[in-house]
């Protein structure tokens, strides 16, 4: 795909996570419409994979850490072909595959259950370790968020990559500066982030997490690192392209059409106000290239 068809799928992304959302009528908004750009560009253009064998054993691993943003997982994977769009609307409803955090027995294509934060590259990097001592040549993915910094076990992870200088290993961070109780930076400050990594004897790369030629462009990059793991600091704009929730931490935890919010959109309006940004956003992507 061109990097203008990859910026239009990653439009259609969001706007579906719009519409499961709805239709759950609970979740998290504002970092899955962040992270629609780097799905995109990890399952239309960076994995070695095939979504009609998902269990293909040369296949590219991809942990999502930060469970809690599995819209964008689910919706780029139909898109992708793993299972048919329609199914986006069953979203945490009684019996689906699609849990409101990924459950790996349940969706063939998610490489690990997901919840509890920080550990999700404790996971990946056991993983990568292990894929290392048996001579494989995938890849090993890991998406993380910044929140989860505060957490100990994911430092842990750092230190054990870091140690076993695992280069088949990249981790990919949203760095959106939003956690559920509000800006990083409150909350318990990460920066300098990068000189962090550094120490730990990572290779870090900095990208516009919006920019999806970027962001292919440091998975390329990250592949070419043979003496540390890469990380990669994606900076993202939480709610992206919806304005009334970017950059605001309430719409971490919430989704549109379920409660009035002070200074927000009346809930009956809020989808459809979304959906219209998104739709318009489409456009101006289009007249960007004519």
């Amino acid at each position: 795909m061109t990097i203008e068809e990859l910026q239009h799928k990653a439009n259609e992304v969001r706007q579906d996570i719009i519409k499961m959302l709805l239709e759950a009528g609970s979740g998290h908004s504002a970092g899955p419409l962040g992270m629609a750009d780097i799905f995109t560009a990890f399952y239309f253009e960076i994995l070695n994979h095939k979504p009609e064998d998902p269990n293909w054993g040369d296949r590219d691993r991809l942990f999502l850490s930060n469970g809690h943003i599995c819209p964008v997982r689910y919706a780029a994977m139909a898109h992708a072909g793993y299972f048919p769009i329609s199914e986006l609307m069953t979203l945490r409803k009684l019996g689906t595959r699609l849990q409101g955090h990924p459950e790996r027995k349940r969706l063939p294509g998610v490489e690990t259950t997901s919840g509890p934060l920080g550990s999700g590259l404790a996971q990946a990097a056991g993983y990568a370790y292990a894929s290392r001592m048996d001579n494989k040549r995938f890849r090993v993915y890991c998406v993380c968020s910044d929140g989860e910094h505060d957490a100990g076990n994911h430092w842990e992870a750092v230190l054990f990559a870091g140690k076993n200088n695992l280069n088949n290993l990249t981790a990919i961070v949203d760095r959106n500066n939003i956690q559920i109780d509000g800006h990083t930076e409150d909350v318990m400050p990460l920066e300098p982030l990068d000189e962090k990594y550094k120490a730990f004897n990572w290779h870090v790369l900095h990208v516009d997490g919006h920019n999806i030629e970027e962001v292919i462009d440091a998975a390329n990059h990250a592949k070419a690192v043979y003496e540390n793991p890469t990380v990669i600091i994606a900076h993202t704009i939480p709610g992206k392209g919806v304005d009334y929730m970017e950059n605001d931490p309430k719409w971490h935890g919430a989704v549109p059409g379920v409660a009035d919010i002070p200074g927000e959109p009346p809930k009956g309006k809020q989808a459809q106000i979304a959906l219209h940004e998104l739709r318009t956003l489409g456009g101006k992507i289009r007249g960007e290239h004519e």
